[in-house]
């Protein structure tokens, strides 16, 4: 028998949770809370965890340390549970290639022993857009076409939460954006989804953001409150021989990152004053030099640069 779903305004709500393989800490004391129909980004690094926190929320793995609840079902005791109410949609695509699309949405809704299967099945070929393709053979299909499927599978048994791990690796853009409409859709409609990625411009998209490095999390907010609480001074220049003045730059006091953008460096610091001594050692009226708001991309960077490996 399925325990009724518990009533909280936050799908998810951890503290303190951790894992450990061996003598390596990959989830460290991580506190987290995700709301109720709410698109949330987590963001960093490969092998920064991400995966495996996911892993944690959804009752695959059990934490080493921490407490909490994810659908209002406890993490540590209650994993079937929530199970039976997220939906997980892996890096890597995971269902049979020697069948076609209706016949893997007819598996996945025999083990979640969906009732009235085939109209469930019907439902999700008709919201993904999968109906003249559901005979197609999935190892048939190209990575957008296998996005759609996944998270066709994903949905069948109406779940209350989604966490997708890196959904639109290796789509083209059109199959990209289609993706985040839905996502968009999905949301609105009151679905929860906890979503990986390492697209700025979809973690644009996101209602709110978690930065992971290396099992710490950095940075959690809006996109203007983690760009706001980074503190990160950005300038733009243009000019002649840029390359030459990007080495120039790098190594100085106060400069952290000095990133090529087709025509134009962006020279990047946490510290204005000493970033601006930097900029002045160096500058001349060949370049023009414009004080920019510091990006996503320019913050994360940064953020990394500042975090440990915990495997080095």
């Amino acid at each position: 028998m399925i325990s009724p779903m518990p009533a909280t305004d936050l799908a998810i709500d951890v503290a303190g949770v951790t894992k450990r393989f061996g003598d390596k800490t990959v989830v460290s004391a991580i506190d987290l809370s995700v709301r109720r129909g709410e698109i949330f980004g987590f963001l960093g690094p490969n092998g920064s965890g991400k995966t495996t926190f996911i892993r944690m929320l959804c009752g695959l793995l059990t934490p080493d340390a921490g407490t909490g609840t994810c659908l209002g079902y406890d993490v540590r005791t209650q994993q079937r549970d929530i199970k039976r109410h997220v939906g997980y949609m892996t890096q890597r695509f995971s269902y049979y290639e020697d069948l076609t699309i209706r016949e893997n949405l007819d598996f996945i809704a025999r083990l979640y022993a969906i009732p009235d299967r085939r109209a469930a099945v019907e439902r999700s070929l008709e919201r993904l857009g999968l109906q003249h393709r559901s005979r197609q053979l999935a190892g048939h299909l190209s990575g957008g076409w296998k996005q759609r499927l996944a998270l066709a599978a994903c949905l069948i048994h109406a779940p209350q939460l989604l966490l997708l791990d890196e959904p639109t690796a290796g789509v083209d853009p059109k199959a990209r954006r289609e993706f985040w409409d839905e996502i968009h859709r999905l949301a609105a409609d009151g679905l929860t989804v906890l979503i990986t990625t390492h697209y700025m411009d979809e973690a644009e998209r996101c209602h709110r953001l978690a930065y992971l490095a290396y099992g710490h999390l950095l940075a959690r907010g809006t996109v203007a409150e983690v760009i706001a609480t980074a503190q990160l001074t950005t300038w733009t220049v243009t000019g002649p021989a840029l390359p030459a003045l990007a080495a120039r730059l790098r190594g100085r006091a106060g400069v952290e990152q000095v990133v090529a953008f087709g025509n134009t460096l962006h020279v990047s610091g946490g510290s204005a004053g000493q970033l601006d001594a930097a900029i002045a050692a160096v500058r001349t009226p060949a370049h023009e030099w414009t004080r920019v708001r510091s990006g996503l991309e320019d913050v994360f960077i940064s953020l990394m640069g500042g975090a440990e490996d915990n495997f080095s």
